[in-house]
């Protein structure tokens, strides 16, 4: 069995005396997707945040390949290998691929005082590193990163975080503003770099998008792993009733289906489904 990149074990997470997230404990193995679900406010972006540095966690322990670790900055899950890509894919409209893609650590050339961003290579680069990803389209890195669609700005990051050495890619909600042909050349994307060794985690809401790509799922709610499971374990109806809070969902169901019984036919009126919805 493939030891696993990165295990959390029992992480809590508090504000105060909120607690954000509760005993949470998960593997993610290196050529494995795993899908992070669950619904607004269910504690998926705080979880990020811990895995990537932002935040220290309140309780329990994070290993990175077996090690134990504490991170207390981004720097310092960037240097473990562990690399998050958000929405819009972290890069600058207005600059050009090349140096977007070097921003923080441009190539130089030149010696002494007349060195300078090495404008050319830094292209070439950006612009492998893209097309080993699909995006065959682009072919000049001084292109400006606006002009680029969603999915291209995703490739572009991602490709950034292979080449300097992710080990782990945490990709945010990436097909969230996607329409459908851009959505499956994200999804690609992540096959292509599951089928490279690295592990992903992708967090989304979208159950269709992660049924295609996931190997492992976990589903939180309120902060908490309500489930953790393998692909084929559920269904997607299942994982949606999971996610929706199914069985409030299907006592609220049953409730109108009797209101209308009793009713001859007659759906509830705005107050009355009001009053149903706040006892749920």
């Amino acid at each position: 069995m493939t030891a696993p990149f990165l295990k959390l074990t029992d992480v809590c997470k508090s504000f105060g005396s909120t607690q954000v997230l509760k005993d949470i404990s998960l593997e993610v193995k290196p050529g494995e997707v795993l899908c992070l679900l669950g619904d607004n406010g269910a504690g998926k972006s705080t979880l990020i945040k811990v895995l990537s540095g932002f935040h220290e966690p309140t309780s329990g322990t994070m290993e990175v390949e077996g090690e134990p670790v504490k991170f207390k900055s981004p720097r310092d899950a960037s240097d473990r290998g562990i690399a998050t890509v958000h929405q819009f894919g972290g890069t600058f409209p207005l600059m050009s691929i090349g140096r977007s893609f070097f921003v923080g650590a441009e190539p130089k050339k030149g010696w002494g005082p007349f060195k300078r961003f090495d404008n050319k290579f830094a292209g070439e680069i950006a612009v492998r590193e893209m097309r080993s990803l699909g995006i065959t389209r682009i072919t000049d890195g001084n292109r400006l990163v606006g002009g680029l669609s969603g999915g291209e700005r995703q490739a572009l990051a991602i490709g950034r975080a292979v080449h300097f050495g992710a080990k782990l890619l945490i990709l945010d909600e990436p097909t969230a503003a996607l329409g459908v042909k851009e959505a499956t050349h994200v999804l690609r994307i992540i096959m292509q770099a599951r089928q490279q060794g690295l592990a992903v985690i992708l967090v989304t809401h979208n159950v269709t998008h992660a049924m295609k790509v996931g190997d492992h799922f976990a589903v939180l709610i309120h902060g908490a792993l309500a489930a953790d499971f393998r692909k084929g374990e559920r269904t997607r109806e299942e994982i949606t009733d999971l996610m929706a809070g199914g069985e409030a969902m299907a006592e609220l169901e049953a409730e109108i289906a009797a209101y209308e019984t009793a009713h001859e036919g007659h759906a509830p009126e705005a107050g009355d489904l009001e009053r149903m919805l706040n006892e749920k």
